[in-house]
């Protein structure tokens, strides 16, 4: 697979997207994502996208774990490996164990999930396959979450089937690994 849209430079993206990438990068524990790199390009749609991509995640009201787990099930419903990838590492800060990441990806119903990670869960799985809340997932949403938790979750999975769809696209390869930092040996 080759990247569609090369991955931009400083000069590409300019320098307030490429020390965002930087923070980024750290952030998740890989080098600047090349998501970001990517998206960079377009210097006027990036920053735009980025406030709102960080007002649903990190700045929502979902709880971080609650986020990361419907991120995580959309990346796999979409077979999204950049997304998943990327997600199980942000995941993991949110408390997001190994055991978790596999039973995401058998779903709802699943052992384990407390009631309300199963009533978000199911709700993904709704929207992914039917693009639409039937009367029974609604209810069971609405008995966990409260109207402005049920528009942000709506909006999540949009976004981040929105953005499976890009990296898909675009053929976006996976971040690089950190590079470790180097000493000088005296």
């Amino acid at each position: 697979m080759t990247a569609r849209v090369r991955p931009g430079g400083p000069a590409d993206i300019g320098p307030l997207a490429w020390a965002l990438t930087r923070v980024s990068g750290l952030v998740a524990g890989t080098g600047p994502p090349n998501l970001f790199r990517t998206l960079g390009r377009h210097r006027r749609l990036f920053p735009a996208w980025l406030w709102f991509a960080g007002t649903l995640m990190p700045g929502g009201r979902l709880p971080r774990r609650e986020s990361e787990l419907v991120i995580l099930r959309v990346a796999h419903l979409r077979a999204c490996r950049y997304e998943f990838d990327h997600h199980v590492r942000l995941g993991r800060r949110a408390g997001i164990g190994p055991a978790e990441v596999e039973r995401i990806t058998s779903g709802p119903g699943a052992e384990g999930w407390t009631p309300r990670e199963r009533a978000l869960l199911t709700a993904i799985d709704h929207l992914h396959e039917h693009q639409d809340l039937d009367d029974a997932t609604w209810a069971l949403l609405r008995a966990h979450l409260v109207e402005p938790e049920c528009v942000e979750l709506c909006m999540l999975a949009g976004h981040y089937e929105m953005l499976a769809t890009v990296i898909t696209a675009l053929r976006i390869e996976p971040d690089p690994p950190r590079r470790p930092f180097l000493r000088k040996r005296r």
